[in-house]
């Protein structure tokens, strides 16, 4: 039996998750688990990058314990962020994550050398102050040293396989999350490398996703008891979770709920127009030539943020509870609204926006949850009646997968908001699609429909309309 590994890390927690198939079917297990989060560190907000990657050696451990050696084996993470590597291979400078405060007014600086209007015409990518372009420019602006001694960019996932293989590339899906892809010719833009002032020996020329780097390094083997491939998936996790939707045709709305929620559709080529700029939708690379054309939504960090401000004291299942049992309350936010990216208290956020839009202030953590959930599923609808507008596209169904899906509550009221269907499921998407372009390239699959295929036979799929009295 040939077993594929999905390293899966997403800003909160990582996991290993093997996947097979059986009976034609794909049958995942996850094997490991481990916690993550940004620290404080020398004034800012880091990833600890050696946890991380003692954490990927002790999952790939338990593989060898289990005696399921992998065929190849692929990582995905967010996007967004990066290091920077010496001649030696070495970080220099902090592994700042993209929630920090450092990019603050970079936008204006860079509107002084090339403006949005511009830089939006070349890459198609939405104006986020945490995107690549603007960290490179506060990294600069603070370290300028750190570019004097570095010798190589690499986004976080493209690290992790240096660091089992030796090999460096950039991988083209988390490439294009940089704004400083170039949409049409799928390569670094070299006057947006020059805008920022940040010389173009640092990339390596994109690599697609599918692609073979080579076997783990003599120690990384010694280390875990084994050595596999390793395959480049969609090292983005959105780029993997969306090939994981079992949409059947195109008049479906993808939706991966995690921290971030990211809803758009798949297209053959970008599609970069002033109304998709306005609305602020993005064009990021997808495998095979796809592009995700979408909307970044703060989605349910403002949840895990609310859980993690009352200590975990509820499960999720607790605060959906309160939700429903004061869903009569009526006050709706901005999600992405900027004051909810990094709040020392989530709840407090959420109360001060209320008030200062005039609006009822919730008064008890029941109506701070409806609030959040009135607020997600009013942003979904809205946002898919943009892309309607901008595409041009009848949408007649939503797909929710990713850790979201399992929310009956978000996921109802979402069907009940847009007055469309919604199917959700599968759960892993990410990792799952990280598992499908693994599978694809050891010929399992004879194409991205076939795999799709196969995961609507494998994954029940729950469905949601309009008209059930499920909120």
């Amino acid at each position: 039996m040939n077993y594929y590994l999905a390293i899966d890390i997403g800003a909160s927690s990582g996991r290993h998750i093997l996947g097979h198939q059986e009976n034609g079917k794909i049958q995942l297990e996850e094997i490991y688990r481990f916690e993550n989060g940004a620290k404080e560190k020398n004034g800012h907000l880091c990833w600890d990058l050696e946890y991380l990657f003692s954490q990927i050696l002790e999952g790939l451990k338990r593989c060898r314990e289990l005696e399921k050696i992998p065929v190849s084996v692929g990582i995905d993470t967010w996007g967004i962020d990066y290091v920077l590597l010496d001649a030696n291979g070495q970080i220099v400078g902090n592994t700042v994550a993209y929630r920090d405060k450092r990019t603050a007014g970079m936008d204006l600086s860079l509107e002084e050398v090339m403006p949005f209007s511009e830089l939006y015409q070349k890459t198609g990518i939405q104006k986020q102050l945490f995107n690549t372009v603007y960290q490179l420019l506060a990294h600069k602006k603070e370290s300028p040293d750190d570019f004097t001694h570095a010798r190589h960019f690499l986004m976080i996932p493209d690290y992790f396989h240096y660091r089992l293989t030796g090999v460096m590339a950039n991988e083209y899906t988390n490439a294009t999350t940089t704004a400083l892809i170039n949409a049409q010719t799928g390569t670094w833009d070299p006057d947006i490398l020059r805008a920022i002032g940040v010389s173009d020996s640092l990339f390596m020329p994109p690599t697609p996703a599918g692609t073979t780097l080579g076997a783990f390094l003599p120690e990384i083997e010694k280390q875990v008891g084994f050595s596999s491939a390793v395959v480049l998936p969609a090292t983005h996790d959105t780029g993997s979770a969306f090939l994981a939707v079992p949409a059947k045709d195109e008049s479906a709305v993808y939706l991966s709920s995690g921290t971030w929620s990211l809803l758009g559709v798949e297209r053959n080529a970008p599609l970069i127009c002033e109304a998709g700029k306005k609305a602020n939708f993005t064009n990021e690379g997808g495998y095979e030539g796809r592009f995700r054309y979408l909307k970044n939504i703060m989605g349910l960090w403002m949840i895990q943020s609310i859980r993690r401000e009352t200590e975990k004291k509820y499960s999720f299942a607790e605060l959906e509870q309160m939700a429903r049992e004061a869903m009569d309350f009526p006050s709706v936010v901005n999600v992405d609204a900027p004051e909810f990216l990094a709040p020392k208290s989530m709840i407090a956020a959420v109360e001060n926006a209320c008030k200062v839009s005039g609006q009822p202030v919730p008064t008890s953590l029941g109506e701070v949850m409806q609030c959040v959930y009135r607020s997600l599923a009013t942003c979904y609808r809205d946002s898919i009646e943009e892309l309607s507008h901008i595409t041009g596209q009848k949408f007649s169904v939503v797909h929710i997968v990713g850790g979201g899906s399992k929310d009956t509550y978000l996921n109802a009221y979402t069907a009940k908001m847009t007055g469309l269907p919604v199917l959700s499921g599968p759960t892993e998407g990410t990792a799952l699609g990280n598992l499908m372009v693994q599978m694809r390239k050891a010929g399992e699959f004879p194409s991205l429909l076939a795999a799709r295929a196969s995961v609507r036979a494998s994954f029940p799929i729950q469905h949601f309309t309009s008209q059930e009295e499920t909120l």
